[in-house]
């Protein structure tokens, strides 16, 4: 009967002479019933399959879909689209299996735990693996993947988005935010400037874009570099003469396809930082998880939890799982190679990457969306100077001056707010910010959605 029940719907709109018959049907054929290893009492609905956003060349994108929990009233809450970035690296991998999604994978690689600090508590969580390539989502033509882009990426996103809501009609007006991490910090500001340029001129959009939020985000190549060079000299982590061998070699150029030069002094500079965790200075890198579990737990306080950073590994396991895979309506192609978090081929290809993102900053904020940036301060990859320096660039006034905020009566960063713009930094976060630091990600999330400060 559960299965008929949109048919009967179907049939009673056809009646009314109305044309959602099929959109209905669509959405139902996504509805994900139970995924293998999740909890028991799960009391939110989920959504997963492909859109196709290039017929001719055959390009589908891999959505997942997570509402808010029905005690929380989802038709009511806002949508929020998580990008993860790479380029090529899956969201569902990282954004949605360990930072803000409801369900963390456990060590097994087959089971799944609650994430007591899922952002879906607070608004309807939308997933892309994008561009084609990524994850489960694929395309028919091969070429795709050794030319894929900033601008085709952006634009695939936006058919996606529109497609996505004639699936989803119940979603169409409803407010809208765009979040994402990393190389997302292209991918979030150009997908934001492009919905919100069709917008203009439409009387009712169907896309109700309010911001967007980035993370630890690629940002300006120029500022990027001197403020990442700025950060491993200052936490000691690269020579002197490294240091002033990458300002002389890496001044000018793309973060994306440096000089011969600078390639050199950034292997020095890798050579030098030895095995650490790029992404955590402060925390062990992934090795056995045995010994991890042994060595990590307790040993960082400002943690909530012990941070185990073999998180990737346990994904790799579970959404290669064939009974994973058909919950998820995903791999219809049935692909020879298994799924990794993030792809060996589209970000060693990528065909156009902008110096920076900072015009299009300059446009969205003399537009009026809400723009906040964050920053995890234990990232060395795109870390917390870079950010600054970037955001400095822009030479907005200052609203309120640089200020700590507080969780529990402890200092959970520090903000300063922008006319335009609002920087947040989160200690003892590394670059995926809700992974380290999940509950003051949480307070992160509910004041960007609030429009309010920092809770000083």
């Amino acid at each position: 009967m559960e299965n008929f029940l949109p048919y009967v719907i179907c049939l009673s709109l056809l009646f009314l002479g109305t044309c959602y018959c099929s959109i209905n049907v669509e959405q139902e054929k996504d509805r994900i019933t139970y995924l293998p290893g999740q909890p028991e009492n799960v009391q939110f609905n989920q959504y997963s399959g492909y859109v196709t956003v290039n017929e001719q060349a055959g390009r589908a994108l891999f959505y997942w879909l997570i509402e808010s929990p029905t005690t929380r009233n989802p038709e009511k809450r806002p949508l929020l689209l998580w990008l993860n970035g790479g380029p090529g690296c899956s969201s569902v991998a990282y954004g949605a299996a360990e930072e803000i999604g409801p369900f963390h994978i456990n060590a097994d690689g087959k089971t799944l735990y609650l994430n007591p600090y899922s952002w879906n508590n607070l608004a309807n969580l939308l997933f892309l693996e994008s561009p084609a390539g990524v994850g489960f989502s694929y395309t028919n033509t091969s070429s795709d993947l050794y030319n894929a882009g900033d601008q085709r990426t952006a634009e695939d996103t936006y058919q996606f988005l529109i497609k996505w809501f004639e699936r989803f009609p119940q979603y169409k007006h409803r407010e809208f935010y765009i979040a994402g991490e990393s190389y997302a910090g292209h991918y979030v500001p150009q997908l934001s400037q492009l919905v919100y340029q069709r917008n203009k001129g439409i009387k009712n959009p169907i896309i109700n874009f309010k911001g967007f939020m980035v993370g630890n985000a690629v940002t300006d190549d120029y500022h990027d570099y001197v403020g990442t060079f700025e950060y491993w000299w200052t936490h000691g982590l690269i020579s002197d003469s490294t240091y002033k061998l990458l300002q002389l070699t890496c001044d000018s150029g793309s973060s994306e396809h440096p000089s011969t030069d600078c390639t050199r002094a950034l292997l020095l500079a890798d050579q030098e930082q030895g095995n650490i965790d790029p992404y955590s200075i402060y925390t062990r890198p992934c090795a056995s998880t045995k010994a991890l579990r042994r060595n990590l737990r307790g040993h960082y306080p400002w943690m909530s939890r012990a941070y185990d950073p073999c998180t990737e590994r346990y994904s790799e396991v579970y959404f290669n799982l064939p009974e994973v895979q058909k919950a998820f309506h995903a791999n219809v192609t049935k692909v020879a190679y298994p799924w990794k978090t993030c792809s060996d081929i589209v970000g060693n290809y990528w065909d156009d990457s902008p110096l920076s993102m900072l015009p299009i900053y300059q446009e969205l904020i003399a537009a009026g969306l809400r723009i906040w940036v964050f920053s995890g301060d234990t990232d060395s990859v795109v870390p917390v100077t870079a950010t600054r320096y970037s955001i400095d660039a822009l030479k907005l006034p200052t609203i309120t001056n640089w200020y700590p905020w507080y969780d529990n009566k402890k200092v959970g960063g520090w903000s300063q707010i922008y006319k335009g713009l609002t920087l947040v930094t989160v200690t003892g976060a590394g670059h995926e910010v809700p992974l380290h630091r999940p509950r003051q990600a949480f307070i992160l999330l509910r004041s960007f959605l609030e429009n309010k400060p920092m809770p000083s």
